[in-house]
């Protein structure tokens, strides 16, 4: 089964101080918005709802996209210079998938403080970017 925005909503917005708001008329999802500010954006879905872009180091994307190309990509030009990859959302295998890599992308985002209070949500589990 295929995973889809609604999938990536609600598993998004069950992060700890997760919100949702609109950006470049596309929804994204932020961590630790406080005092009037938006907080960083971690997942943002992408104009057709098909595919996310998620926090990833530069470093990590060619791994990712020569060990899965029909998951991973980059937006030539747009993604070059930013710690961001995309996800095909019809090549996550499931929501356990997808929560692995909304909570590692949501890890990358978030205030230290509030990661460090969330242990359960560390990178030790399932691989994702």
């Amino acid at each position: 089964m295929a995973t889809t925005a609604e999938d990536v909503r609600e598993i998004a917005l069950s992060f700890p101080e997760s919100s949702e708001k609109l950006a470049w008329g596309m929804p994204t999802f932020r961590v630790g918005g406080a005092n009037g500010k938006s907080g960083k954006i971690f997942v943002a879905l992408g104009d057709d709802d098909t595919s996310i872009g998620v926090k990833c180091p530069r470093e990590d994307r060619a791994e990712l996209i020569a060990a899965e190309p029909e998951k991973f990509f980059l937006r030539p030009g747009h993604d070059d210079n930013y710690d961001w990859l995309r996800v095909r959302l019809a090549a996550v295998e499931d929501a356990a998938e997808l929560r692995s890599i909304l909570t590692d992308s949501w890890r990358q985002a978030a205030p230290k403080r509030l990661a460090a209070a969330h242990p359960e949500l560390d990178r030790s589990g399932p691989k994702g970017p």
